[in-house]
């Protein structure tokens, strides 16, 4: 009974995380890769039908797999996720009255997604099958 009710919370809190994730796609403010990769973990704890059908069969699966593999993110991704990011950060630090803190505040949380993004392993398609055949390779083959 206990471990149903356990389930049944990660699998509540995986849909709400996939829920503002997706709301995140529509709102640049709020970021959707977070909050799917939350959604996994979520979802890896309380079903793994779910955590398949997300990681493997869902629009967000490539981001989720790549992420989760070490590969990071594209780089027209974090191109895009940085523009945007500081397109909406700076238009609302110049045209919606804030008090001189709460801009400071968005300036450095700002700063901190942007190096945390540029830092970000950049996803190189070529590298990551190649290290993938390498990962499927014969155990014999490797020896050699």
């Amino acid at each position: 009974m206990m471990k149903k009710i356990n389930n049944s919370a990660w699998i509540l809190g995986g849909t709400v995380c996939v829920a503002l994730g997706l709301l995140g796609v529509l709102l640049p403010i709020l970021p959707t890769t977070p909050f799917l990769l939350l959604a996994a973990f979520c979802y890896s704890r309380g079903s793994k039908r779910i955590y398949h059908w997300l990681v493997f069969r869902s629009w967000a699966g490539g981001t989720i797999q790549n992420y989760q593999s070490g590969y990071g993110i594209p780089p027209r991704q974090k191109a895009f996720t940085i523009a945007l990011l500081c397109l909406t950060i700076g238009s609302t630090i110049g045209f919606v009255t804030l008090a001189w803190w709460l801009k400071f505040v968005l300036v450095v949380v700002a700063s901190g997604v942007t190096i945390h993004l540029a830092r970000m392993k950049t996803y190189q398609p070529a590298m990551s099958l190649q290290a993938d055949k390498k990962q499927q390779m014969d155990p014999m083959e490797k020896a050699l």
